[in-house]
């Protein structure tokens, strides 16, 4: 079959899936349905691929194409506008056909000729025959009538920014842009400016639908009373009375209904078919989980496919109410379906939302203008730090401790099986710290009563953010406990609670409760006007989300609204304030989450790692994935020089061998079978840890052996980088600043002070270590001494300088150049601080990880020096011995008797191993490493 005659079978089963009747010429019968498509028709200028007739009325014309020739799709318009011009035999119709295609079964390009400048665009899918035949009964097209423009907008009862948004939108509208944003602070009237721009567009502009999406089923619920309260300027009914707003709750849309409410996940479950619980509809768009392994490892994301029942003119226009990531990632396909003009509302761009919307800003209202113009309040930001909540703590094995389940919360009390240490990071997820939590809510009370809001006589309203229902739980109890109040002064506002709509509506409206806690109901679009306090006990690494989650507090109040809910409240709200408990506000923030909860490692770096031993099963997975994914986009001459150098293995079965190597029931499998064939009588049930480790292991070795070979690794590299193009529309040339709080961030400068001081006045005791790295490593033991000492001195008062402390000042004065933030810091890290304080390194890393990085690019070039590589075994020793460096700065032959290195075996084994070697090896790691 020619790639044409492929291509026509494709359009074929699209024209029928939309409701056309496919006929050849010679067996045409216009009148077996309304809607007929006649492939091979004769025009004047030859034969057209496709003609479309509706109720024997000729309206279309389709240029079919191979697959191949969609990258130039747009080349073929001249032809089929011949076509559409040419007369038609055999009827009496000769006026130029008004609607152009050009498919090749993959794209579809449509041009509508009665618009003004007529201009052709992608859809998803054909349009069904009664779609074609209602356009064609209007006098003029949609894009001709809001070119013609909108009466005029009444101002009265809008805000200036309000006016230049619906302004600005009908003029894009009307130059037939398809993207737009509308960039407005958050507590601007976003929602009641785009109600506006939807009626006029329904009213004036002859719209027949739109679709509205928000983030959440609650700001649905918010969206939907905003349109029933909604009264335009020239009627006096509400917009409810004159037009239907459906909330889609259920699996279909209300063929009546000129407004459609929705998130995008209950949009994708109608138009997939697939059921969805109402839970889904809670999930916020910055906190969407990632997409399942099929989903990554395709990295298509939600596949969406023609829908009958929602063909893809169901939509003139789609409104974006705050436009996040999900719209870039996993469910952009749902908004590609519709043919629509898209809108976008958001409060939060980044980089992405301006890409995404080609840079068409028809609005922009910042958050510093909306506080200039009254509309919105200031904040301040006052940080509380406690030494838990920094670095973490440690438990000794034996110690007796609560043992609390996280669902069921059902607690035991039992005796640790080992030592544990937990950083900061693990509060409140596999440790909780009640003191930590009662010591921060004890802060804020002491702040707000006797520094922030010290004339008030009731607990200001306050919205603390949470890491989980478990923690917000946790973090209720202990504010009841701190306050000395009972149930009603503090509630729980999270999708878990029964009657959260409830408590949600009282804490708005009513005295109590005055403090709120919760994890993501009210962190986006909810409004709650009389809120003067946001509590941070949750980190935040999307810029976009913190600022919607900022936005909570900005709404401006006047006096007699916020006296109903605070009476002692001096007047109007002028200001809120962000009480910061764990770094929020100079963690680094990236400008969107991305799907994968760590941040995705290059595909050349995955190969090396495997390359040099690394069998996580994080690394495993990871690179099995990527080459199962990398098969579905090579050409047959890709695929067969990658595996003519994996000895015949195509690039998908290297990527799946990885992944099923990991597979537990075949583990376990392996791991019996080996049992057996040693004479060990072994069941599931017996099989020890070690056995399955073992078998584990050989499983992965074998699966990994393959990418030994350099020629495989930069074949796979070579394909994928010849394969692919990257679209950049994040990195756009804008300049960002970003700063701290004032005190804390004189706090950090004065810790670097007060060290970078210390080391001047002790100059000579400095320059006798030789910053380790200088030293030959015979005479480091000393050193390490030397080291300590000072160590111990600068911990000491009058300084108080602990390495973690130190740290943390750099990281919030030179944020960029500091790595290793948030990690428990080892005695060699202070030799990192000295040689960065005194400018010998341009970035503060920790010890460890330069141990790290110096060791892979050693053992590189020792493999290639070699006729043989490390053997597993010698390379498991080898990292070994690079951890203690790490800790230590050195290893020495005793060393290998000690801890780690003699639970492994020794000195003894490791002399079997390497033999004469050794004693070389370790010199040159104790160089190569440190020097």
């Amino acid at each position: 079959m020619t790639p044409e005659a492929r291509a026509r079978l494709i359009i074929d089963k699209q024209l029928v899936d939309a409701g056309w009747l496919v006929q050849d010429l010679k067996t045409a019968n216009l009148g077996a349905a309304s809607g007929i498509a006649v492939r091979e028709f004769m025009t004047d200028a030859g034969p057209a691929d496709y003609v479309l007739f509706v109720d024997r009325r000729p309206l279309g014309v389709i240029e079919a194409k191979r697959e191949e020739a969609g990258e130039n799709l747009t080349a073929t318009e001249p032809q089929t506008e011949r076509y559409a011009s040419a007369r038609l035999k055999w009827t009496t119709n000769h006026q130029p056909l008004p609607f152009l295609f050009e498919a090749t079964g993959q794209i579809i390009r449509f041009t509508d000729s009665r618009d003004p400048a007529p201009r052709s665009r992608e859809i998803f899918h054909f349009f069904r025959p009664e779609q074609l035949d209602a356009w064609a009964g209007e006098p003029r097209s949609l894009r001709k009538r809001l070119a013609d423009g909108l009466p005029a907008l009444a101002e009265a009862g809008l805000r200036g920014c309000q006016v230049s948004a619906v302004t600005g939108l009908e003029t894009s509208l009307a130059a037939n842009r398809p993207r737009a944003l509308v960039h407005m602070a958050t507590g601007a009237g976003k929602t009641f400016t785009a109600i506006t721009a939807i009626y006029r567009l329904l009213k004036f502009g002859g719209a027949r639908r739109v679709l509205f999406l928000v983030d959440t089923r609650n700001l649905g619920k918010q969206a939907h009373q905003e349109f029933m309260a909604y009264t335009p300027p020239d009627d006096g009914r509400t917009f409810t009375e004159l037009y239907n707003v459906q909330r889609l709750a259920g699996p279909a849309l209300d063929p009546h209904a000129q407004v459609v409410i929705s998130t995008i996940q209950r949009l994708y479950s109608v138009l997939s078919g697939q059921p969805i619980d109402d839970s889904a509809d809670d999930l916020s768009s910055f906190e969407v989980a990632p997409p399942a392994s099929a989903e990554r490892q395709t990295g298509q994301g939600r596949l969406v496919r023609y829908n009958p029942a929602v063909p893809v003119e169901s939509f003139d226009v789609v409104v974006i109410d705050e436009c996040h990531r999900s719209i870039y990632n996993l469910w952009k396909q749902v908004l590609d379906y519709f043919d629509a003009f898209l809108v976008g509302l958001t409060a939060t761009p980044d980089n992405r939302t301006y890409g995404f919307f080609n840079q068409n800003i028809v609005a922009e209202y910042s958050y510093e203008d909306s506080v200039a113009d009254a509309v919105n309040v200031g904040y301040d930001v006052w940080e509380i730090q406690t030494d838990v909540t920094g670095q973490g703590g440690a438990l000794q094995a034996r110690e007796w401790v609560d043992h609390r389940d996280r669902a069921t919360r059902v607690k035991r009390w039992a005796q640790l099986d080992e030592d544990t240490a937990y950083t900061g990071r693990d509060l409140d997820r596999s440790v909780v710290n009640k003191s930590q939590i009662r010591q921060v809510i004890q802060a804020m009370k002491s702040a707000v009563e006797t520094r922030l809001f010290p004339a008030r006589k009731e607990a200001p309203k306050t919205l603390i953010f949470a890491k989980t229902d478990s923690h917000a739980d946790d973090i209720v109890q202990a504010v009841r406990e701190v306050y000395d109040q009972g149930n009603a002064f503090c509630r729980k506002v999270t999708y878990g609670e029964k009657d959260a709509e409830g408590v949600l509506q009282a804490f708005r409206n009513d005295y109590h409760p005055r403090i709120a806690v919760t994890v993501d109901m009210i962190a986006t679009g909810t409004d709650v006007k009389p809120l003067e306090v946001l509590l941070f006990m949750r980190d935040v690494r999307s810029r976009g989300y913190y600022e919607q989650m900022k936005g909570r507090g900005v709404r401006g109040l006047d006096a007699e609204g916020l006296r109903k809910v605070s009476a002692s409240a001096e007047g109007a709200k002028t200001r809120f304030v962000l009480i910061d408990a764990v770094g929020v506000e100079r963690s680094l923030k990236t400008d969107s989450r991305p799907l994968e909860r760590q941040p995705t490692v290059p595909l050349d770096s995955l190969l090396k790692q495997v390359a040099m031993g690394t069998r996580d099963d994080d690394t495993v997975l990871s690179l099995g994935n990527r080459l199962v994914r990398l098969a579905r986009l090579l050409d047959d001459g890709q695929q067969q020089r990658i595996a003519q150098a994996a000895g015949g293995v195509p690039v998908g079965e290297l990527g799946r061998a990885l992944i099923q190597a990991l597979n537990p029931d075949a583990i376990e499998q392996a791991a019996l079978a080996t049992a057996q064939a040693a004479g060990i009588t072994r069941s599931a049930g017996t099989l020890t840890d070690a056995e399955r480790d073992a078998a584990r292991s050989a499983r992965v070795a074998a699966a990994c052996a393959a990418f030994d070979s350099p020629d495989l690794r930069e074949r796979i590299e070579t394909a994928r980088r010849e394969r692919e193009q990257i679209i950049d529309h994040v990195n756009l040339d804008t300049l960002r600043f970003s700063g701290f709080s004032e005190q804390a961030d004189g706090q950090a400068q004065a810790a670097i002070q007060a060290f970078e001081d210390h080391l001047r006045h002790h100059a000579d005791e400095i320059a006798a270590l030789g910053f380790v790295y200088g030293q030959p490593w015979q005479r480091r033991a000393l050193v390490l001494d030397q080291v300590q000492a000072l160590h111990d001195n600068l911990a000491r008062p009058p300084l108080m300088l602990t390495t973690e402390r130190l740290w943390a000042a750099y990281a919030r004065v030179q944020g960029n150049r500091v790595k290793g933030v948030g990690l428990r810091r080892q005695l060699t890290d202070i030799v990192s601080l000295l040689r960065f304080a005194l400018g010998l390194d341009a970035e503060l890393r920790p010890f460890a990880d330069e141990v790290d990085r110096r060791f892979q690019t050693w053992v590189f070039r020792h493999n290639a020096q070699r006729a043989t590589a490390f053997t597993p075994e010698q390379m498991d020793w080898l990292r070994a011995m690079k951890d203690h460096i790490a800790a230590s700065a050195v290893i020495e032959i005793d060393d290998l008797d000690f801890a780690d290195l003699a639970a492994k075996g020794g000195r003894q084994r490791a002399w079997n191993l390497f033999g004469q070697e050794l004693s070389g090896l370790m010199d040159e790691m104790n160089v190569e490493l440190v020097a």
